[in-house]
Formats: structure tokens, C-alpha cells, sequence
């Protein structure tokens, strides 16, 4: 045995036992598991503004609120969208307006550091429409500049070209409300009362409200949006009343027991806005349970105050349940036992918005969150399937039947092309990511290379089976996004690395001997990623640069995924890369902490492409757990 592969054989039980412990000692007593999910800064300058919107600003500790921003604030002045990223326009301008909402004054050294970098990228008139959206709600922009959204839109029939349906799960519960808002195009007193001016690089008095022209076929959309305001101005809107009146429904509808909208942050505010422009009453239930659902979302520390765009425990519980077996765990040690159970009774039994489009679907799977009833995923109820077939429950039969029905649901809800994506089915009309209000490219839910390669992977681990003509489409679909260096793009996680490490671990599950080719091809381009230090490691970058695939610093996350596909790859073509699995194992080694965790600074997960990242801050546990365990099994 050479040096090195004694010290990794020496190392491996105690670093797998620590990284067990740490998971252990934060499981809850209720069984799961649950980490921060942290995004950008604009989320808790929103729930500052939505708050002073409300008037429920005292009732919160927003003060600490302040102290978050200033901390989050980077040396040029600005904020980030993702870590290291150099700063973001519209992010620092809200972080800017939040601040300010708190009483920061602007003479005040870090916002004028802000305002230095805000100007030199353009100002107010070169942010996003969201970003301009809240402004206009306190009159720091004008409505004019905002892409009108007629509320006729939610009368249109489910069987026409166009429907709120057609949107992502997503994007459908943050515009329904918009629909009230942009109609009803408030100006909310506040206190203090700001304006910000001088955030405008041409200067207020020459600010032009106005949506940016593209010169192509494209600024149709703007003619018609020059239509629907001439008729919002005329009084002549088609159906309004009857469009408020089915969006308010719709809002009502999907609100849970616990106040959550679609279980993220951006339908939960404008949500409540929406009602605000309703004239609801904060004291009013529906209000009250909408409120204190941000609140449930929210981080509070000694001194700092801030807000997650979203929570994970189903995700995370059902990982770290992996990673413990995976590592080593009896299948029925109590911790998994209980998370589970837990798991199980978290399982979806009622019709969703998935419905509309799946209409032969029964419900059985499993969304994000503690509570989102109306949005489960495919990707979450894969991965949960994997889970429970690794433990072994009192209540064997109640599982499998569990399993059985999660998996009958996902295999009804294939897209036509082939794979499958989130939350629907064929939602991939992709001229909406065109249209004005859809700058961030995210108003669709196609059919994806990640979540098609889980649902394979959970048929080929677990022994499950659906029609073999969809299992031969989905493999196909697989074949064909392949990219010319050999990888898989991954839109729920950054990036190249993430995609490639999924489909290997499906393809060599399913179709090891057949597409033996396209596994080599995929192993080898992550062989050539690895980074001098052992690791892997990819900037969010590479969404926006091809040339950047597979190349950043190395991430605990990232080198996990990467192993995992190599150790999948050589499974399956019985070709192991001995040299680079030890290197990267010696890296996991090399940066565990003491206490048997790892620490990474950089967002490895992906909320929209190029617009919205976010940080699992269990993403550099479980997984690095999973590729440890993984590696013991099949060397030490």
C-alpha cells in the first residue's frame, strides 16, 4: 500500500465519525434536520419595506436589521448576489433603500460608499423590475416604469395558449398577487418618509421612466404594454373587476394553515401586499398568520436580524439520512428511524397546482418545506425515496406503499420531452422569459438534466420500476444534453460540476453497459476540472460563461459531487480514477474542522440562473459525509 493510501485508510473512520457526531448532536427531537438556506440581502430588505408597508415594523426586531446589512456590505461598497461576486447593482440598491427606511442617514460613510458604487453602474435606472417594483410601492420610482400586468390575465382558461398555469410554480404564486398590485399601483406612506434621489446616476429631474428597448421582435411586448397602460388610463381595463376579485380568491386559497405562500419569501410578501392593497386589516387573521409565516423564516442573533428566502428540512433530512447510511449506520438506527417517520408523515396527500396540467397524477410526494401543500417537487420526493429505501421502519409495509405512490406521481408527471422537471409538467413556454416583467429568466419550469438524472438514479438504487418505454425516453433525454466536453449542465445546483455528478450517478444505475461511452466522457471531464489543491470547485459564473465550466475554487460541496460522479463512473464501467478519488478524498480530509464539519464561503446552489444563488449551509456536510462513506465502501 502507497503512503498516501495508508494515511487516507488511517484518517477515514475517525473523520466519517466526526462528521456523524456533528449531524447527530443538531438533529431535532422531532427527527429532522434543518440549516440555514441563505440568499442575497435583497430578501430582508424586503420584509424591512413590506413591514414599514404594514405598519408593523415596531412589532419586529428590525433594528438589528441594520446591523446585518452594514455587516454584508463589501469593501467597494456594494453587496453581493452571490460570495466574491464583486458586487450587484440591484441588490445594493435595496440594501441601500432598507437602510435607509431604518433611519441611516445618507451622509452616513457606508452609504455614500454605497452610492459611489451604485452610480458608477448606472443607478435606479439600470436595476431590475423588481427592484423598481418595490420602489414605486414609496414612490422612489414611478409606476409608469413598471410593465403593467392586467388582472384580466387570471380569467384566461386553462385551455388557452396563456394561462397563469403556463408560468412556474414560482413565478405563478408571486405574479397572481402582482396582478392586484400593479393594478392597484399604491404609494405607501412610511416613516421615515425617504426619497432617493441621488441614487440616480442621470439625476432625478432627467430620469425616464420607461422600459428598456431591445431592438429586435421583442419590443412587441412593449407596444403592449403601452396598450394596457392607454387603457388603464382610459378606465377601459376589460374584466377588471372580475380579474381582482378571482386573484384575491386565488390568494386566499393557497395560503396554508401556517400562513405560507408557496413556502418562499417572494409570494409570502407580495402576498400580503397584495391584501394591503385590498385594505385588509393587519389584525386581520388571514394577515396575522401571513406575518408571522416571514417571521417563521427569519434568523435572529444577538445583533443581527435577518430573513431566508426559504427553508429546507424536508431536503436536508433526507440527505443527511443518506450520508448517515451511506457513511456506515445501521438502517435502523433510532436517528434515522425517527427522521424517517418523520419524513413520512410529511408526504403530500392532497391535489396540488401540479394538477392542472398532470390530470391523471395521484398525489404522494413531498415538497421543500415544513408546510407547501399546493407545490411539491420532483426533486425532493426522488431523493426521499432513496432515503426510506435505505432505513428499515417498524412499519415496513406503510413505507413501501408510501414509496409506491411517490413514485407512481413522479412517473406521471414526464414531460414531453423526455425528462422532468420541478414542480410541472411541460411548463417550458420559453418566449415568457422575454417579456419585460420577466428580466430575471425565470418564468418557466422546463424539463432539466439534475432532476431527470434523480429520478433515474432513484429507480436504478432502489429497485423500482416504471413503464420501460418512459425509463428509455428519460435516459435519451439524458443523452442528449450532454455537452460536447462531456458534462451536464445542473440548474438547481452550481453548476456543470452538480449536473455531471447526477447523471453519472443515474446512468450508472440504469445504463451502465449501453451508454458506457457517455459515462467515460463524463468521468474524464471531471478529471480534467480538479483543481491543484485535490478539490473541485465551480463559480456561479459559469452560467453566464461557458469557459468557466467546472473551474473556481475548490468547496467542500462541489468536491463531494465530484467524487460521487467518479465513484458512480467507475462502478459502472469498472475503470476507477484511483489517483484523483484520493486526491479529492485527501482534500475532504486535508479541510475538515476539529468538530467535524466543513466550512465554505461560496454559494453552491442555485435559485435562478444567473440572478439568484443561495448557500446550503448543510450542502458542505452531508455531502462531503456521503462521498467519505461512499469511498470506504468501495476502497478502505
Amino acid at each position: 500500500m502507497q503512503t498516501q493510501d495508508r494515511v487516507t485508510a488511517s484518517k477515514l473512520p475517525d473523520a466519517i465519525a466526526a462528521s456523524q457526531n456533528y449531524l447527530l448532536s443538531i438533529q431535532n427531537p422531532q427527527g429532522y434536520w434543518w440549516a440555514e438556506l441563505e440568499s442575497n440581502v435583497t430578501i430582508t430588505a424586503e420584509v424591512v419595506l413590506l413591514h414599514k408597508i404594514w405598519g408593523t415594523d415596531k412589532s419586529r426586531p428590525l433594528q438589528k436589521v441594520e446591523a446585518y446589512l452594514r455587516s454584508q456590505q463589501r469593501e467597494h461598497g456594494g453587496w453581493e448576489l452571490f460570495y466574491d461576486d464583486g458586487g450587484e447593482l440591484s441588490t445594493s440598491v435595496e440594501a441601500y433603500m432598507a437602510l435607509r427606511l431604518l433611519g441611516v442617514p445618507p451622509t452616513d460613510p457606508a452609504m455614500l460608499k454605497a452610492r459611489k458604487f451604485i452610480l458608477e453602474r448606472g443607478g435606479i435606472s439600470r436595476t431590475r423590475i423588481f427592484t423598481k417594483l418595490h420602489l414605486a410601492l414609496i414612490g422612489c420610482y414611478s409606476w409608469q416604469g413598471i410593465p403593467s400586468l392586467p388582472p384580466w390575465v387570471m380569467l384566461l382558461p386553462e385551455n388557452f395558449f396563456f394561462n397563469i398555469y403556463e408560468m412556474s410554480s414560482w413565478a405563478r404564486s408571486s405574479t397572481v398577487p402582482l396582478l392586484i398590485v400593479c393594478d392597484r399601483k399604491p404609494v405607501f406612506p412610511i416613516d421615515p418618509a425617504i426619497n432617493l434621489h441621488e441614487l440616480y446616476a442621470e439625476g432625478i429631474e432627467q430620469a425616464k421612466y420607461e422600459l428598456p428597448r431591445s431592438g429586435n421582435w421583442t419590443d412587441i411586448f412593449l407596444t403592449l404594454d403601452f396598450g394596457f397602460k392607454l387603457a388603464e388610463n382610459l378606465n377601459l381595463v376589460p374584466f377588471r373587476a372580475e380579474g381582482i376579485k378571482a386573484a384575491e380568491k386565488w390568494i386566499l386559497e393557497r395560503q396554508e394553515a401556517t400562513g405560507d405562500w408557496g413556502g418562499i419569501i417572494p409570494a409570502m410578501l407580495n402576498s400580503l401586499l397584495a391584501l394591503r392593497c385590498l385594505d385588509y386589516d393587519a389584525a386581520d387573521p388571514i394577515v396575522e398568520r401571513g406575518l408571522q409565516a416571514i417571521d417563521n423564516f427569519a434568523i435572529e442573533t444577538a445583533d443581527t436580524y435577518r430573513v431566508q428566502p426559504c427553508v429546507s428540512p424536508v431536503w436536508d433530512t433526507a440527505w443527511v439520512m443518506r450520508a448517515l447510511v451511506d457513511s456506515g449506520f445501521a438502517p435502523d438506527h433510532p436517528a434515522v428511524v425517527r427522521s424517517a417517520e418523520w419524513l413520512l408523515n410529511k408526504q403530500i396527500l392532497d391535489y396540488g397546482d401540479w394538477v392542472v396540467k398532470n390530470r391523471q397524477g395521484k398525489p404522494g410526494a413531498w415538497a421543500f418545506e415544513f408546510d407547501n401543500r399546493f407545490y411539491p417537487d420532483v426533486d425532493d420526493t426522488a431523493v426521499v425515496v432513496m432515503a426510506l429505501n435505505q432505513v428499515k421502519l417498524p412499519n415496513e409495509k406503510l413505507k413501501h406503499q408510501a414509496m409506491r405512490r411517490a413514485v407512481d406521481w413522479i412517473a406521471s408527471m414526464q414531460c414531453k420531452a423526455g425528462g422532468w422537471a420541478a414542480f410541472d409538467l411541460d411548463n417550458d413556454q420559453d418566449w415568457l422569459n422575454l417579456i419585460p416583467y420577466g428580466d430575471l429568466k425565470a418564468m418557466i419550469d422546463p424539463n432539466t438534466a439534475d432532476v431527470t438524472a434523480r429520478v433515474l438514479e432513484m429507480l436504478g438504487s432502489c429497485h423500482l420500476s416504471i413503464d420501460r418505454y418512459k425509463q428509455q425516453r428519460a435516459i435519451t433525454y439524458l443523452l442528449n444534453e450532454q455537452e460536447p466536453e462531456g458534462c451536464w449542465f445542473g440548474r438547481w445546483g452550481v453548476n456543470y460540476i452538480y449536473g455531471t455528478s447526477g447523471v453519472l450517478a443515474a446512468l450508472s444505475l440504469v445504463a451502465p453497459q449501453t451508454h458506457r461511452y457517455n459515462i467515460e466522457q463524463g468521468a474524464a471531464w471531471l478529471i480534467s476540472c480538479q483543481n491543484s489543491d485535490g478539490g473541485w470547485g465551480e463559480t456561479c459564473r459559469s452560467y453566464d460563461d461557458p469557459s468557466l465550466k467546472g473551474k473556481g475554487r475548490s468547496t467542500a460541496s462541489q468536491t463531494a459531487w465530484a467524487l460521487i460522479g467518479l465513484m458512480a463512473a467507475g462502478r459502472a464501467t469498472g475503470n476507477f480514477a484511483k489517483a484523483a478519488i484520493e486526491r479529492g478524498i485527501d482534500y475532504l480530509l486535508v479541510t475538515q474542522l476539529p468538530n467535524g464539519t466543513w466550512d465554505e464561503a461560496d454559494f453552491t446552489g442555485t435559485g435562478f440562473p444567473s440572478h439568484f444563488y443561495l448557500k446550503y449551509h448543510l450542502y458542505q456536510q452531508y455531502f462531503p459525509l456521503i462521498a467519505l462513506g461512499q469511498y470506504q465502501k468501495l476502497f478502505a
